[in-house]
């Protein structure tokens, strides 16, 4: 029998030998591909930026084709202008030829314009142009310094909850809904609370799935609060809707709750296991605490996945905030830890994925 020194080389099916030699890497025009196809999809996301705070793109989905002189016309555009964006974008798929105009690819209209679908993604290309995602993060590449959403301008905080709508919009009720023996508690009543709800979003559809419940909202950030508590004003929803303006860590309410979600902002807190411990103290034995957030790859495979490259580009932002996202895995451990039993997960996309624990009797 011939055994294996500690210095002699092993191989495995995929390692090159004398027989087998090494698999040749990517060429200088394979790699020039990739490259120019990141250039090619950052024209893409100006091209429909364009469509969207111009109006082309409503315009076309509002007529089910149009010429160039009639979608110029329509929004009050230059013509020829008109005709580059429409040809840019056809180019990037997002339009088709219809006769001698052009219309809508499929489903785009709800992708792009519809802010009440689970599908939305329109919101993603201003956010991904603002300033506080790549702009700030390169010009404090040499000093590191750190910021908070409060340095975040309006806008900002405006295009982070379209982004947010659609997590809000999978998470509730459909979402909640696989949570076992949850729909049923809350059609009992009883008082729910969004933990970061932002402006608000969550809270109006909280308010609208489940009626027999109180709802109350909890930011750490007054501007984001401010706005929450005019969309309650305004959808008349005061006598059963609060919004309350408290660090995560230090939550507190005189009355014991059904469930406490969190929506894509777990991963910010400051003290994540502080704030885990208030979430337990808030809930009624039995309450549940669910955790919707981004799934960060754990794999290298993972990371150069579309869903993968989408989260380490959120990374830019959440690094600046002295954050970054968490696998999904991270909070299994995080309520393990805090005596949370019961615990469940489901992938609602690749890039939203449900956490929930509950508080033992």
């Amino acid at each position: 029998m011939t055994t294996l020194s500690s210095s002699t080389p092993q191989t495995d099916a995929t390692s090159p030998t004398a027989d087998q030699p090494p698999t040749p890497g990517p060429t200088v025009p394979e790699q020039a591909g990739v490259l120019l196809g990141h250039v090619a999809g950052y024209m893409a996301t100006r091209i429909i930026d364009i469509g969207l705070t111009s109006g082309l793109l409503q315009a076309l989905a509002d007529q089910p084709s149009l010429t160039v002189q009639q979608l110029a016309d329509a929004q009050q555009l230059d013509e020829f202008y008109t005709s580059v964006w429409c040809r840019g974008a056809f180019g990037a798929g997002v339009l088709e030829r219809a006769g001698d105009g052009y219309a809508l690819a499929p489903h785009l209209s709800t992708l792009l314009l519809d802010r009440t679908s689970p599908a939305f993604v329109g919101a993603m290309f201003p956010l991904v142009q603002r300033p506080e995602l790549f702009g700030r993060f390169a010009a404090s590449l040499p000093t590191g310094e750190r910021m908070w959403w409060n340095d975040t301008s309006p806008e900002w905080i405006d295009a982070v909850a379209g982004t947010g709508g659609p997590f809000y919009t999978r998470l509730i009720p459909g979402g909640l809904s696989q949570v076992p023996g949850l729909a049923e508690r809350l059609a009992a009543g009883g008082t729910i609370v969004d933990s970061a709800c932002g402006a608000g979003t969550g809270l109006l559809r909280l308010a609208e799935h489940y009626p027999q419940c109180r709802v109350i909202g909890i930011d750490g950030d007054a501007h984001s609060v401010q706005r929450a508590q005019e969309r309650v004003a305004t959808a008349r929803l005061t006598d059963r809707v609060q919004v309350h303006c408290q660090p995560l860590e230090q939550m507190e309410l005189p009355e014991s709750v059904a469930l406490v979600v969190n929506n894509i902002s777990m991963h910010e807190c400051r003290d994540i296991d502080r704030v885990t411990q208030r979430v337990l103290a808030l809930l009624e034995p039995g309450g549940r605490f669910v955790i919707s957030d981004f799934p960060f790859p754990e794999s290298d495979a993972g990371l150069r996945s579309v869903p993968g490259r989408l989260m380490s580009g959120i990374q830019f932002f959440e690094a600046q905030i002295d954050d970054q996202l968490l696998p999904r895995s991270a909070y299994d451990d995080l309520l393990t830890r805090h005596g949370f039993g019961e615990l469940g997960t489901v992938a609602l996309t690749p890039v939203h994925a449900l956490t929930w624990g509950r508080r033992q009797e």
